[in-house]
């Protein structure tokens, strides 16, 4: 039996547990489908192994760094990609390929389990499309988002286009907010065991959450606790926003206890 494909494009993949979940969900879903993993190291590549005609790729993730360079690769864009300036999702009818960003569906859900996000003030952590999803979600649903970032030409550019605040780095110390989110990879596996943040601000949060699942204790989240913050793991938004994606490949309900009992089993071996 001819089976398609699904793929992740990123640099780097090999620390993702985006084809064990996924795989496992088609499984249960009797597809005759299989999800893998392609390091590319530019957008460019990820337009050409899409349309690869004997690679039968009928949907595709995008990840770190390419998910705002890919959105001009592609023939369009939905609605919340656009307004979001960033892609994970690719979607294939057809010929045609279609950005769709599922990240920031994934963060609310995740931030939905532990506070009220309308009117909760948040600092969002980084200037990447992450962020950037972040940002839409957040104030989509009435929150209130600033955003720091060590790039200040593009923290502040980012804060501008979405209407908030930056914050440089050296004010953090005064910042007070409801929740602190990191969308950078620092702390990742792969990535060294570093926080974005200095430990010292984190009593300044109520809630601290990492978009990280890999590891799903990092050491932002470490301090976070022992700081008696609410910490808010990368997990949950990991297996939402894939969890989307198959919906938006498939129109099948995905599996996502089952995807999450995985990933967490592979994350505590």
């Amino acid at each position: 039996m001819t089976r398609d494909l699904y793929a992740l494009f990123g640099n780097p993949v090999s620390q993702s547990l985006s084809p064990l979940m996924m795989n496992t969900a088609f499984a249960k879903l009797n597809m005759p489908a299989r999800y893998a993993a392609f390091q590319v190291d530019h957008a460019a590549d990820i337009r050409k192994r899409m349309d690869t005609r004997s690679l039968r790729i009928r949907g595709a993730s995008v990840t770190i760094p390419h998910k705002v360079a890919v959105m001009d690769c592609l023939d369009g864009l939905t609605e919340s990609a656009g307004a979001i300036g960033a892609v994970n999702t690719i979607i294939r009818a057809d010929d045609r390929l279609t950005g769709d960003n599922t990240d920031w569906i994934g963060i609310i859900r995740a931030l939905s389990e532990h506070m009220e996000i309308a009117g909760s003030t948040f600092l969002i952590v980084g200037a990447g499309g992450t962020a950037r999803a972040a940002l839409y979600g957040i104030i989509s649903k009435g929150g209130i988002p600033s955003v720091t970032s060590r790039s200040a030409v593009k923290g502040e550019a980012l804060a501008k286009e979405f209407g908030c605040d930056f914050l440089h780095p050296d004010d953090l110390p005064g910042v007070i907010a409801d929740c602190l989110i990191n969308t950078t990879p620092l702390g990742m596996k792969g990535y060294g065991d570093a926080s974005p943040v200095p430990s010292g601000i984190l009593e300044r949060f109520a809630s601290v959450m990492d978009v990280i699942y890999n590891p799903p204790v990092t050491k932002l989240l470490s301090d976070a606790a022992a700081r008696g913050c609410t910490t808010i793991s990368g997990v949950s938004m990991f297996v939402s926003q894939g969890a989307e994606q198959l919906r938006q490949w498939t129109g099948m309900t995905p599996p996502e206890e089952l995807m999450k009992q995985v990933v967490m089993e592979k994350l505590t071996i």
